[in-house]
């Protein structure tokens, strides 16, 4: 089984969980579009069974029209990969997510967690990143998300 979880933010991430022989093979990378393709076609095409949790999040206040346009953009190409590689998923509330993790908005927490429940995955954004990255932790927690409960 995949489970696969997105956190679609400017900053965002892709996460997969692979189980095998019930072993976890997790995986994170930032957000790219090129890259985003085919990983998720990837996953359609393995003969493992898919899911996904995708992070469904509103306009924030004092956010500008130009970034909110740009995020709803994203947001809508997400979920048409999705759907052109006929991958499930499931819009999931950061609130509904976070609480399973007992997490609150703080994305050191998030950090924290993901590096508790899989402490061999680095969640550099980069080789040269020195600081963990949030994005990528959430994207993790939105797959462990997936596992525990699509």
């Amino acid at each position: 089984m995949i489970y696969i979880g997105i956190d679609p933010g400017k900053t965002g991430a892709l996460a997969t969980i692979q189980v095998v022989h019930d072993r976890a093979i997790v995986r994170a990378q930032p957000f790219d579009e090129s890259d985003y393709m085919a990983v998720l076609a990837m996953c359609a095409a393995t003969c493992d069974p898919v899911v996904c949790a995708l992070e469904h999040v509103n306009a924030m206040p004092g956010q500008g029209v130009t970034s909110m346009f740009n995020f709803g953009q994203n947001f809508g190409w997400i979920r048409g990969v999705l759907e052109a590689n006929h991958i499930p998923y499931e819009l999931v509330r950061p609130q509904k997510w976070k609480k399973e993790f007992s997490i609150t908005q703080d994305k050191n927490q998030s950090i924290a967690v993901c590096k508790r429940l899989f402490p061999d995955v680095s969640l550099l954004r980069t080789e040269k990143c020195r600081k963990d990255d949030d994005g990528c932790a959430e994207a993790i927690l939105l797959a462990e998300y997936a596992r525990r409960k699509l």
